[in-house]
Order: C-alpha cells, then structure tokens, then sequence
C-alpha cells in the first residue's frame, strides 16, 4: 500500500505541474435510463424511457459470460464494440475473462460449462448516473463454482462523453491461483479491419505494439468505425488502489486492449478471501484529447483520497 500511495501522489502532483488539478468543471448534462430487455436476457441503458436509440446494453444471459455490447459512440456515429470477429470469436465486446485460474481457461470460454449466472440487478435504474450488477460464478470441471464474480457498473454522460466504471469483485470458494498469461481480466474488443484508421496510446506515450506488457496508468483507443470521418475513442484507465498498479497492459495486432495483472506472475485470492478491482472507461470522438483523459483520471483516483 505504501508503494501504491507514493505512486500516486507523484502522478497527481505532476498533473498538478501541469495544470490539470483544477475544478472539476464537468456538466452532467443527461439523464439515462436503465430498461430491462427480458427476451433479449439485457439490461439497455438509454437515454429515454424506451430502447428504440440504446447507447449501450449488458447482456446477462443464463450460462453465458456477461458481456457489454454494443456501445454506441456518443455522438452517435458507429458502433464501437464487437462481437465474435472472425480473428478472436471468443471475444465478446467489453467483457472480463481470466486466464488459467486453476488452469481453467475463463477468457477463451464463455458459455454454459464454464459460467453460471446467479443474478443481475439494476442498482439505480434513472437518473444523472445509472448503476447495474451482474454476479456469475465461475465452474470448474465439475460444475461447483470456484470463484464467484460480482461487476458493478455505473454510467453518466458529460458533454458529449461517456464514463463508464467498473467495480469487480472475485470471491473465492477455495484457494485460486490465475497464472502468469499475456492477457486476462478487463478486455475492450473494438471493430476493426485491415486498412482502418486506428491507433493505440498509452499514458506514456508508447504507440501501438510498443505498449504490450508495457505498466501504464491509462491506455487509449481510437478506431475510424464505419459510419465516421474521425476516430472513436475508449480510453481505459487503472486505478492505485489495484494490486498490479500501474498495472501492464494487453495489446493485440487487432487493436485489442485490456490491463492484465496476470502479464505480472501468479495472481492468488486465498479461499474465503474478495479482491476488488476499480477501472474507468471514457468514451468519446475526435482527436485524442490528453488533458480530458487526465482530468477524468484524476477524478476517478479522487474521489476517494
């Protein structure tokens, strides 16, 4: 913890150097709304009472990982999740899938052998920030649940961004052990095909490949989606209360992004143990705009200092 809080108070004290520790002079300019899709087995988040203009939608089916998709750009142009491309069909938009926990493979497998839902639940269902949760229990081959996940989310909208945040919660039922893989945990799927305008940046400026595995306190991508003459952005961003803080980063060749605190080694959470992880995504379009990256960073670091 002592590593953690000089880690974060040199990186504030730099933001303040540079002028980004001022009032927060953010506007919450909508009101969402949270509607229940029970055919579709769906929470859709909206701005209106109804789901024919969803701007994002969790899906929490029985026996399949839950997964967000789609997001829609804020402003409405595109679409900027995917769902099982051809390159990686075990991807499933925004979703959390770990890697070897007990040597069971939770990243790659997604449906009923492997995930057990238990319940999803609409926190705050109106309202400036709405607020969801899913909670799943992961199975090991004998179908007894191992670890059970809980993911809480909220969502705002602030001139003309998302902010999306994501508490997850890992109970263990025994002693679990994920082990040392290049990815696992959070992971943000975008569209993308050869020949697309897009660009991966983290917050030390390392573009592309050059930030795999590499430790950052934040991470950006933009992806020219179809249906936009500029980029799409997610920026997604760690927070020092996570164990791995800066916690390394995955990148893929398809413009594949998430942190993994499994790039660091062994990752236990001992039986009858939770370890929570806190990340923030801001989603918004144009040029990649650095000082609104660190201003909602700073805020979500913030608010609880």
């Amino acid at each position: 913890m002592k590593r953690r809080n000089k880690n974060i108070f040199k990186i504030i004290g730099v933001y303040f150097l540079l002028g980004l520790m001022g009032p927060n002079v953010y506007a919450q300019e909508s009101k969402l709304y949270i509607i229940t899709d029970s055919i579709n087995e769906s929470l859709i988040i909206s701005r209106s009472k109804d789901t024919s203009n969803p701007i994002l939608t969790q899906v929490v089916k029985a026996g399949i990982r839950p997964y967000i998709h789609p997001i829609a750009a804020p402003d409405g142009n595109g679409v900027l999740t995917e769902y099982g491309p051809g390159h990686h069909l075990h991807q499933t938009g925004l979703y959390w899938g770990l890697k070897r926990v007990n040597e069971r493979d939770y990243f790659m497998n997604w449906k009923e052998d492997y995930w057990k839902k238990e319940s999803s639940t609409i926190l705050e269902g109106s309202g400036a920030i709405v607020r969801w949760q899913t909670k799943y229990g992961l199975l090991n081959e004998e179908g007894e649940v191992i670890l059970e996940e809980v993911q809480q989310w909220s969502m705002e909208e602030r001139e003309g961004s998302f902010i999306l945040d994501l508490e997850w919660q890992g109970s263990a039922r025994e002693d679990v052990t994920m082990g040392e893989f290049y990815v696992g945990g959070l992971f943000l799927r975008m569209p993308w095909k050869k020949g697309y305008n897009a660009e991966i940046v983290n917050s030390d400026g390392k573009k592309n490949l050059e930030a795999e595995a590499q430790r950052a306190i934040w991470a950006d991508v933009g992806i020219q989606v179809p249906g936009r003459t500029n980029l799409a952005h997610i920026a997604m961003m760690d927070h020092p209360d996570n164990r791995a803080f800066p916690t390394p980063w995955r990148v893929d060749s398809q413009f594949g992004l998430g942190p993994s605190i499994q790039i660091l080694g062994d990752w236990k959470i001992p039986k009858g143990s939770t370890e929570t992880i806190k990340y923030r995504l801001l989603i918004y379009t144009g040029n990649r705009d650095n000082d609104l990256i660190a201003r909602t960073w700073k805020e979500f670091v913030c608010e609880e200092l």
